[in-house]
């Protein structure tokens, strides 16, 4: 496979190599559709019972620009998307030469030959097929469709290569395109047979998926914005407030189209504040609501996420992170918002703070979220980030009919409410709605002022400490629920990674990596930030290294990032250190190991 060659229809039958999984990337610009391709690579792996994880990168800007999409499908366990791709499908010189480095040596690179020319310096590294997809593309299908139809004809040239499953992929794209003009229709499946069967006979060989090991298992497929919105909606939400920007609006325009469908409404506000304020005001009204927004729009729900705080009303806030500060890079991931979702409010206001670690966990922490904020009327934050609200995977399907919950408020007369007793010793006091009928004929009220038991404004020195403390209360009593996050590895060892968020992939791979070259290494991945969960100190105590990895700075003082910093605040623990980064992009596993290395080898000294 040293040579460059162009695939020919006279070629012969290939031979048939059996492989447990495959990395994909497909790089062009981002009209060309190579989402598309992408998902439905990533859609038919979970309709075939296999593992799939995606990544993917797009232009902030409205022109557009290059882009990529890759997928990784096997038939065992997938963590990441992998360091490296198996196949490289380049569109364009600048697709060609800007993503042959992501290539393993020896990696197929199949290319558009009507805009590649292959360079001779790599020809001797990987394995080069061009097709003219372009004008094969024009042939098939006319003209007028070449730029909307090469991506669909290009799917058809690797359904060949690894023997899809023709029948399931021609369902897809009438899926796909199935709710527009039937031209449409007929021209994608035109495109994808061209590409179907047009013989790349110089490949040598194709390629064939073992069969999973999830055989017979129901999965669905989809990305973390999607499940997180499916997950509101079986959490019992049916009211949302929003405001478009990326990458949150999939999930804003998802509750806006779902929501209706069971009785619930989603409004397009004039701003954040507005988006807000008006959740607030319709989790006050009985039924606990979202609203949600990136970076930016967080800030701007600072102050009504406070009110909340103090008027001790449930809301729950999405937080879909993304590279900053200020506008930063929209469309790149980053896990800069934990400081401002634990403490961006003035005052002392406590919140609850959730991050999935992956895009089932999407689905789930959502309902826990919601039944977090129910139970102790506080704000509950849910740290996603780009990378898991765009990536694809494919997990069991939910049990809906265990899952969804109906949280239409209980209007029972009740003899009396305070809804600030300050009796409670865990502070947490049952939350009666408005329009309950309170048989005492006393009403309280709800405000943002300091208050006494029945929500009337106060000054009191006394009251204020007390308050203070029962809202203290709430998030410990919580925090004595938590389970202590498992140890991946051994529970004792030289080096424990600690992750967050959409880490948890690419570190468990690491660990599973390193341990297999005989390193003494184990992670733990935090769900709940704030609070933490107890028992951390006694898991930090089994290692001589704690790195917290992380997508974000590594701090003014160069110890760590935002959680690392959390973990040396709280345990005054100087193992825990920080492994960072900030280029936008997600964690490598080789880069986890090398960031590991070069920790150990710089004797404990901060990066």
């Amino acid at each position: 496979m040293s040579e460059s060659t162009v695939a020919s229809p006279e070629g012969g039958a290939p031979k048939v190599s059996r492989i447990s999984e495959a990395v994909i990337r497909i790089a062009g610009n981002s009209q060309d559709g190579i989402q598309a391709i992408g998902g439905f690579l990533a859609r038919l792996a979970g309709r075939s019972e296999q593992e799939v994880m995606t990544f993917m990168t797009i232009p902030s800007t409205i022109s557009g620009g290059p882009s990529i999409f890759q997928v990784r499908i096997g038939s065992g366990e997938v963590l990441s998307a992998g360091d490296e791709a198996d196949v490289l499908l380049a569109f364009y010189q600048h697709s060609y030469e800007g993503h042959i480095s992501s290539l393993r040596k020896n990696g197929i690179v199949l290319f558009d030959s009507d805009h590649v020319e292959p360079r001779p310096e790599w020809q001797n590294s990987y394995h080069h097929v061009g097709v003219p997809i372009s004008n094969l593309t024009i042939e098939a299908i006319g003209g007028t469709a070449r730029d909307k139809g090469k991506n669909i004809f290009a799917l058809g040239l690797i359904a060949r290569m690894f023997d899809l499953n023709v029948p399931k992929l021609e369902k897809l794209i009438q899926e796909r395109f199935g709710g527009k003009d039937e031209s449409i229709v007929k021209n994608a499946l035109t495109a994808f047979h061209a590409g179907y069967s047009y013989a790349i006979g110089d490949l040598i060989e194709t390629f064939r998926f073992m069969d999973s090991r999830k055989k017979g298992s129901q999965q669905v497929v989809m990305n973390g914005n999607e499940a997180l919105g499916y997950g509101l909606i079986a959490a019992g939400v049916r009211f949302g407030a929003g405001y478009p920007i990326t990458p949150w609006s999939d999930v804003m325009e998802l509750l806006r189209r779902e929501l209706p469908k069971y009785g619930g409404t989603f409004v397009q506000c004039e701003d954040e504040i507005a988006a807000v304020s008006m959740a607030i005001g319709a989790s006050y009204a009985g039924r606990v609501a979202v609203t949600g927004s990136s970076g930016p729009g967080i800030a701007l729900k600072a102050e009504a996420s406070g009110w909340a705080g103090m008027a001790e009303v449930p809301v729950v806030i999405v937080d879909v992170q993304r590279g900053g500060p200020s506008t930063g890079m929209p469309t790149n991931v980053e896990q800069s918002d934990l400081n401002i979702a634990c403490f961006g409010a003035h005052g002392d206001s406590p919140r609850v703070v959730l991050a999935p670690a992956n895009v089932e966990d999407c689905f789930y922490i959502a309902i826990e979220a919601v039944n977090i904020a129910r139970k102790y009327n506080v704000p509950v934050y849910i740290l996603s980030d780009q990378s898991i609200a765009t990536r694809i995977e494919a997990f069991p399907e939910p049990d809906l009919e265990k899952v969804c919950q109906d949280i239409t408020p209980d209007l029972s007369p009740v003899a009396e409410y305070k809804p600030y007793d300050l009796s409670a010793e865990d502070g947490v006091v049952r939350r009666v709605v408005p329009g309950t009928r309170i048989l005492n004929g006393k009403y309280p009220i709800a405000t943002g002022l300091e208050h006494d038991e029945m929500g009337h404004p106060t000054g009191s020195p006394k009251l204020h400490m007390e308050m203070t403390a029962k809202r203290r209360r709430k998030l410990q009593a919580l925090a004595r629920t938590l389970p202590t996050p498992k140890i991946y590895g051994p529970s004792e060892g030289r080096v424990l990674l600690v992750g967050w968020g959409s880490t948890q992939g690419p570190i468990r791979e690491a660990v599973d990596r390193a341990r297999a070259a005989g390193d003494s290494i184990s992670s733990i991945h935090i769900r709940t930030l704030s609070p933490l969960p107890p028992g951390l100190e006694e898991v930090f105590s089994g290692f001589n290294h704690i790195f917290v990895v992380e997508l974000n700075d590594s701090g003014i003082y160069g110890y760590g990032g935002q959680l690392a910093s959390i973990l040396r605040a709280r345990f005054c623990n100087p193992a825990i250190r920080g492994i960072n980064k900030t280029d936008g992009l997600t964690w490598k596993v080789k880069e986890i190991l090398a960031a590991v290395k070069a920790k150990l080898e710089s004797n404990g000294s901060p990066a």
